[in-house]
């Protein structure tokens, strides 16, 4: 068993209908961009009712059609903001805590200990987040998955993990094992993904990866760690 193997999105996505929201963060291949991306998917006319914005470099779920939404209160969020040298990414209105956390001076894990999982049970929805630090023309980053301790939801597993920035490698973590009733929680670690240098390439293959009915919306950042310079693609299923 190779524990260090490198997988494509393409392989990790194979075959999987509902990973749910994904974030993947990692180094280019050449070592000179950052790369973080985030994706959402849904199965329910609510959840499908969305599109991504930006808006000052910051990223939103936003309503397609507003007067079809019927609950806002998990669909509707900043999925990716920046503090200072911090870029964070989220699949929920945690973006917002870790935020204020972060500009309070807590850590980005100390930032998450108000939080829990989503309170759609059964599923349970984990909420996951990552952020990337950058510093002297590189950086590191972290990853978090607040998930059901079990079935009834009566309490919050809390895992965090934080990665050195490898040249080609990435992690990717999403809320969910695969599609099911009720939808199984995401099991063990981020798992390591391949990243290329172009960010067209990479934004086609996790779009195309991702299953055609269920997927949603997709946004990709590149950035130049000499320069600073953020080159961006966002895919709206609902154009």
């Amino acid at each position: 068993m190779n524990i260090y193997e490198v997988k494509t999105l393409s392989q990790r996505l194979e075959g999987n209908t509902y990973p749910g929201r994904g974030i993947v963060i990692g180094k280019s291949e050449d070592g000179k961009k950052a790369v973080a991306a985030y994706f959402i998917m849904g199965r329910s006319a609510n959840s499908r009712n969305r599109v991504f914005t930006e808006k000052d470099g910051a990223v939103y779920t936003e309503p397609f059609d507003a007067s079809k939404v019927e609950d806002p209160s998990l669909i509707i969020y900043a999925a990716l903001r920046q503090y200072e040298n911090n870029l964070i990414v989220t699949n929920g209105d945690q973006t917002d805590t870790i935020f204020d956390g972060i500009k309070a001076g807590k850590s980005f894990a100390d930032s998450l200990t108000v939080r829990e999982f989503e309170p759609d049970g059964p599923n349970f929805t984990p909420r996951i987040s990552g952020m990337l630090t950058f510093l002297n023309g590189d950086f590191t980053y972290q990853m978090s998955i607040l998930k059901s301790a079990d079935a009834e939801g009566t309490a919050c597993n809390r895992y965090a993990f934080s990665y050195p920035a490898l040249s080609g490698l990435g992690h990717f973590i999403h809320t969910y094992v695969c599609d099911g009733n009720p939808i199984p929680t995401f099991q063990g670690e981020p798992e390591r993904v391949a990243i290329g240098n172009d960010i067209d390439a990479f934004t086609t293959e996790l779009w195309n990866a991702l299953d055609e009915n269920n997927k949603i919306s997709l946004y990709v950042r590149y950035i130049d760690l000499a320069t600073g310079e953020c080159e961006n693609r966002l895919v709206n299923k609902n154009a």
